[in-house]
């Protein structure tokens, strides 16, 4: 039997590792089922209507992911909030990052964490598509398509 000698197995070793640094990298949380909850009645650019969006952001990678702002063209305003109740009081607040666990999912959803969306560019229309870009904390970005509905998820 024959045996390898130590500098090519260190060097197949390295190379396994760079391919599974590369295939990590490459691999990015996707957003799911994502949509904008219409604002009750007329929406004018004048009313600057606060909207808010919900959805899935999966992170099936075999690292955390951390999002760290949200933007669309859109709106001139987009973040995420958390709602919680404090002292039997609904408050919300800014989410300055949001950390996605490997094989884990963010949920947005009514009550809970979520997106708000402010000065609206342009009136929505239900059934329409909006585009939020997320920016990951190691300077990627994720883009998500979020269906317009006066009502949640049917």
């Amino acid at each position: 039997m024959t045996r390898a000698p130590l500098p090519w197995l260190l060097l197949s070793l390295c190379l396994l590792s760079l391919a599974a640094c590369a295939r990590d990298r490459d691999c990015a949380p996707r957003v799911r089922d994502g949509w904008v909850r219409m604002p009750p009645g007329p929406m004018s650019a004048e009313a600057m209507p606060m909207m808010a969006g919900f959805g899935r952001i999966e992170n099936r990678c075999p690292m955390p992911a951390t999002i760290v702002s949200a933007s669309s063209p859109a709106f001139g305003d987009t973040s995420l909030h958390e709602t919680r109740i404090v002292d039997g009081v609904s408050r919300m607040r800014p989410v300055p990052d949001l950390r996605i666990a490997p094989d884990d999912a963010a949920v947005l959803k009514p009550g809970g964490l979520h997106l708000m969306l402010m000065q609206p560019r342009a009136p929505l229309k239900a059934g329409s598509k909006v585009a939020i870009e997320f920016r990951l904390q190691d300077g990627r970005t994720l883009l998500g398509e979020f269906e317009v509905r006066a009502n949640g998820p049917e």
